[in-house]
């Protein structure tokens, strides 16, 4: 079964607005383990608008599940933090400082020199290493290259075409394409990014191999209507379907 892992970005954000506290990042943490889920995802950015670095120490305190801390290591404090508190994942992810969400994977012909050291001295942490990767072969087969053990599929130009109901079918094929290859040369495959309740089933059934789901910002909104514990549970049971 593919793991979901909870991003609790949204969390963070909402909270954030007002000075008191409220939603608690550490009890969304609590009521997402609590209704099944794997593990919980965390994306602190330089300017900590969401997710703030305290709030990553704190859920390490806690958590009993998978800890995935995602961020771009050549900004902000990421690496200061993945050394001290040691997650069981790094998703490293090409985001500018400003970036409003993640949108595009590493280009690994440009960055490979630079991401290879980082990637070894996350790996001696013990850290497992996954790229932010667009579903491409040739960059999958450098992150091979370079020490990766996982890449994370960005799958929003697959939620794109479920959105418009456009060119879906060939959308998911260059999705399963890069999955096949993945799997063929040992890379082991995440995924995440717009997916939700409509399009993660035909997405985990069509791609193989995928271990990992990452999902925030559809899961919160859901979650406003039907409540954070059973969207969570929601999520499982298409999961356990595929």
């Amino acid at each position: 079964m593919t793991k979901l892992s909870v991003n609790l970005n949204k969390i963070a954000l909402l909270r954030n607005q007002r000075n008191i506290g409220i939603p608690s990042v550490i009890e969304s943490a609590k009521t997402v383990i609590e209704a099944g889920a794997h593990g919980v995802t965390v994306h602190p950015r330089p300017d900590e608008r969401h997710i703030k670095y305290d709030d990553a120490r704190r859920l390490k305190k806690m958590l009993t599940v998978e800890f995935n801390i995602e961020g771009n290591p050549f900004t902000g404090k990421l690496m200061e933090l993945l050394h001290q508190l040691k997650p069981d994942q790094a998703t490293l992810v090409p985001d500018a400082p400003g970036a409003n969400t993640s949108d595009h994977g590493w280009n690994l012909q440009q960055n490979k020199e630079r991401l290879e050291p980082v990637i070894k001295q996350l790996k001696d942490l013990g850290i497992r290493v996954s790229l932010f990767m667009d579903p491409d072969t040739a960059g999958i087969q450098i992150a091979k290259k370079i020490g990766a053990d996982r890449v994370e599929l960005y799958t929003e130009p697959y939620a794109g075409a479920s959105r418009t109901n456009d060119n879906v079918e060939q959308t998911l094929e260059r999705f399963a394409a890069a999955a096949r290859f993945a799997n063929e040369i040992g890379l082991g495959l995440n995924a995440g990014h717009d997916l939700n309740l409509q399009n993660l089933g035909k997405f985990c059934s069509t791609v193989p191999g995928i271990l990992e789901v990452s999902i925030g910002h559809a899961l919160i909104a859901e979650a406003l209507e039907m409540g954070l514990d059973n969207t969570v549970k929601e999520y499982l049971k298409v999961l356990a379907q595929n």
